[in-house]
């Protein structure tokens, strides 16, 4: 039967000049697809056809990454936009769906912090997270910052200066706690000030964290002399303790530069074979006002060894990897934090494209410079230095994390390192409120984006009824429930014929890494837990293809399936440690979903005694009052304040507490 598969474009030059032809000199972002469809790149250009052109021309000097993309591409797509800056939005937007690999992705290991500011609600709060969310478009974060400490002092001085919110939910119901009485906090669970003042305040702590102190300083100051002209000296001395705080805040953070009047962003990186360290300095009127940190992938070479040189090609790759971070960063940011001048390590691949869409949301020419010498040329060395630094760290944790996937291999006689384990564990009393956890490490580290939740489905288990064996297998069997229709229909899917180039081969090597299929399952528990777990396993015909072993508490003993005697180690290995440390994650992350549950069910089980009361309306009180106790203080005029509780009902809920 003769072949019906398609030739690659560079190989079917009809096809190809064909296929440019159809393309329109036009800003826009393209697509290029291999022959299953798979989106292998998404890129932009102000002409899509130029830029198409050049990936297949033979004097274009293409890095060996991009080159082997090429090779592979049977199909390309375009969508055409009106400007440049709906093409960057467009192809960061794309980006983020698609997760094409050979693009340039970012990496969110939760390492760095941000702050984050709810403006969605009517009183904002001001913590500090790892987790960047994507709910309300109207939460701030700010961020990620590389140090963490200074991060937490900062903010801790700033709930010194400014009377902020001290505490996630009120202490009194009828009061407010002593921080009012000192002048830490407005009242805000009382509602003593109304939610526009306490914005006003809110935006004053935002503009620290936007780099504009100097600009709030000359906002203060002639707000206190009118207070001191008023004879409103509280207020006046109120405001001058505020500004002594802030100049404090900034003491000692200035940057030697000659011109101190300028905003400008200093970005450099520093990379090996797998990961880039990029650090983004803010400086603003001279002073360092922030130091951000962000992670980049670099996917494998074609060929061994071709990773070590990407900084060393005219910095082609590095270019990219700056470009999509600051495509990201600014992308989050409020208009005012963009500086008027970004100065970069190496020369960005679509710099005119960035730089004419940054001038137009600042409203205002913002230059995109690659330094050469003088003082600007040494930030940027500055930068690159912390970016090594950084670099040498996470290397430093990564051998770390090697030589304990390495030893736990040895340990159990794996094929080769488990590079992602999952951890099962059982929560509940005495069957009550019985839920499961899984948890994921990949390379050695928690990666909480995969972790799950279970809540145990078996009706015989209940309060006074717990069967931690039936509770596992049941988990077990639910995690891994048509996994080789999944893998079956993925070979179907993916790079697996005999004729295809080496390059693709090699992709089919990486994908391993990012399935979602374990190398070990570890188990919470001793010979019973891990029996019950192979029982289900072998049922579904994987346990040949699953490598499972459990961890014992009292001993810290490794059971393999079929061994009645545990496994001869030492507990200080450091294959013992990170199973360990998995079994100590997963055990956590359970008992915190039971109490979850637990304080819910309790909260609850008052609540539906009453008449009329269902569980939605339950949802309701339990939001607005926060407690029982606060619920059944409320007289039936604050209780029908509440959406969906009227007069009648609420007068209902008022008996039931006060009969």
């Amino acid at each position: 039967m003769p072949s019906t598969k398609t030739l690659p474009l560079v190989k079917d030059s009809e096809r190809l000049e064909s296929r440019l032809k159809e393309i329109p000199a036009v800003p826009g972002v393209y697509l290029m697809r291999d022959e299953s469809d798979r989106i292998l790149y998404i890129g932009k250009s102000k002409k899509l056809r130029n830029r198409v052109r050049s990936y297949f021309r033979e004097s274009q000097n293409l890095s060996p990454r991009i080159a082997m993309m090429v090779q592979q591409v049977r199909e390309i797509e375009f969508i055409a936009t009106d400007t440049e800056a709906e093409a960057l939005a467009l192809e960061a937007n794309l980006v983020k769906q698609h997760q094409p690999y050979f693009n340039v992705l970012l990496k969110d290991d939760k390492k760095y912090p941000y702050l984050c500011i709810t403006w969605s609600e009517e009183y904002p709060r001001i913590f500090i997270t790892r987790k960047r969310r994507a709910g309300s478009a109207k939460d701030r974060y700010y961020g990620p910052y590389v140090d963490t400490g200074a991060l937490r002092s900062t903010l801790h001085l700033i709930k010194r200066i400014f009377p902020l919110r001290q505490r996630p939910q009120p202490l009194f119901k009828d009061r407010p706690c002593l921080n009012y009485d000192i002048g830490r906090c407005v009242g805000v669970c009382q509602g003593l000030t109304s939610p526009d003042e306490y914005r006003k305040i809110i935006q004053k702590v935002a503009m620290i964290f936007q780099g504009r102190t100097e600009e709030l300083l000359a906002l203060l100051a002639p707000q206190m002399e009118q207070a001191a002209e008023d004879l409103n000296f509280e207020t006046a001395a109120r405001i001058r303790d505020q500004i002594k705080g802030l100049q404090s805040l900034s003491a000692g953070q200035k940057v030697s530069l000659p011109d101190d009047t300028v905003s400008r962003d200093a970005i450099a990186l520093a990379a090996d074979t797998q990961h880039a360290c990029v650090q983004l300095f803010q400086i603003r009127a001279g002073q360092l006002v922030g130091r951000l940190g962000f992670m980049a992938e670099i996917p494998p070479q074609p060929r061994a060894g071709m990773g070590a040189p990407l900084l060393q090609s005219g910095g082609v790759e590095a270019g990219a990897i700056l470009q999509r971070v600051l495509e990201e960063h600014y992308q989050n940011v409020e208009s005012v934090e963009i500086p008027s001048e970004i100065s970069v390590q190496y020369e960005l691949p679509e710099a005119e494209i960035l730089a004419d869409w940054l001038s137009n949301r600042k409203g205002r020419k913002v230059t995109i410079l690659t330094p050469q010498r003088q003082t600007k040329a040494e930030l940027i060395e500055m930068v690159e230095r912390n970016a090594e630094y950084e670099l040498a760290r996470m290397q430093r944790l990564s051998d770390r994390n090697s030589q304990a996937m390495q030893d736990l291999a040895e340990i159990l006689d794996l094929p080769e390192v488990p590079r992602r384990i999952e951890g099962y564990d059982i929560s509940h009393i005495q069957g009550s409120d019985a839920v499961a956890s899984r948890v994921v490490f990949i390379d050695g580290l928690p990666a909480n984006q995969h972790y799950r939740h279970y809540k145990i489905k078996n009706p015989e288990i209940k309060s006074g009824h717990s069967d931690d064996f039936a509770s596992l297998a049941e988990v077990i069997g639910r995690r891994f429930r048509g996994l080789k229709e999944e893998e079956a229909a993925k070979m179907e899917d993916g790079f697996s014929d005999l004729e295809e180039p080496a390059e693709i081969s090699h992709l089919s090597s990486v994908s391993h890494t990012i399935s979602d299929k374990p190398d070990l399952i570890m188990i919470d528990g001793g010979k019973g837990q891990l029996s019950a777990v192979v029982a289900v396993l072998r049922e579904m015909n994987l346990l040949e293809e699953l490598r499972v072993v459990s961890l014992a508490k009292q001993r810290e003993e490794i059971f393999l399936p079929g061994e009645s005697l545990p496994l001869q180690t030492n507990s200080e290995q450091p294959g013992v440690q990170l199973l360990r440390r998995v079994r100590d994650e997963a055990h956590r992350f359970a008992v915190s979903f039971h109490r979850d549950r637990r304080s819910e069910r309790m909260k609850r089980s008052r609540l539906d005694e009453i008449p009329g009361l269902g569980h939605h309306r339950q949802k309701q009180l339990l939001a607005h009052f926060r407690s029982i106790d606060y619920l059944r203080l409320a007289t039936p005029e604050q209780l029908a304040e509440v959406s969906g509780i009227g007069p009648r009902l609420a007068q209902q809920i008022y008996d039931y507490f006060h009969p």
